[in-house]
Parts: C-alpha cells; sequence; structure tokens
C-alpha cells in the first residue's frame, strides 16, 4: 500500500470553509477512482503544524493506482486549486509518500 500524505498551507484569507470547499473533491475522487482517503484539520495537541493545519492521506493499493490518481484530469483540477490558494503557491504544499506493508 502507499499512503500519500498532504500538507496545506492555505493563505491568511481562505476560510474554514473555504478551505473544507477546496477538499471536498477528495470524496468523489476516491469513489470514483478506487483509493480511501480522509482530510481535514489538525486538532494536534502538540500544536508544531508551523502552518501546516489542513491536509489529507490517501491510501492507494500500489504505486500504479498513484499514478493513476496523479494523471486523472479530476485530480489535476483539484490539485490546481489547492495550489492558487497555498501560501506561496506550490510552496505552502507538501507531499510525503510513504510505501507500508499494510
Amino acid at each position: 500500500m502507499i499512503r500519500h500524505i498532504v500538507l496545506i498551507r492555505f493563505r491568511a484569507d481562505v476560510t474554514e470553509a473555504k478551505a473544507a470547499e477546496l477538499l471536498a473533491p477528495l470524496g468523489s475522487l476516491s469513489a470514483r477512482l478506487g483509493f480511501a482517503a480522509t482530510w481535514g484539520k489538525s486538532e494536534s495537541p502538540e500544536q508544531i503544524e508551523r502552518g501546516y493545519l489542513h491536509g489529507f492521506v490517501a491510501d492507494f493499493a500500489d504505486w500504479q493506482a498513484l499514478a493513476a490518481y496523479q494523471a486523472d484530469a479530476g485530480h489535476k483540477e483539484f490539485g490546481t486549486g489547492l495550489v492558487a490558494h497555498a501560501e506561496g503557491g506550490i510552496d505552502g504544499i507538501l507531499v510525503f509518500d510513504l510505501a507500508t506493508g499494510g
């Protein structure tokens, strides 16, 4: 399994409602492309997010499933919206892919 972790530092003018709207397409993307996803705002008691207060985790069966997601037009549109609202554009987004044993 591949765990795709994305952390987003939205611009200061992005409201919580707008952040939720920007992340909402994950529901239809995950249903259509067959992966599990969870998204939202950090609730960490450690509070060391360094501004990356929103994000998501998506679990893909393998690297090919992740590649299919990355090539998908819906994913590209989703990503464009995130980048447009992230602080510094793409610099406001962190992506980490981890191969797991699960």
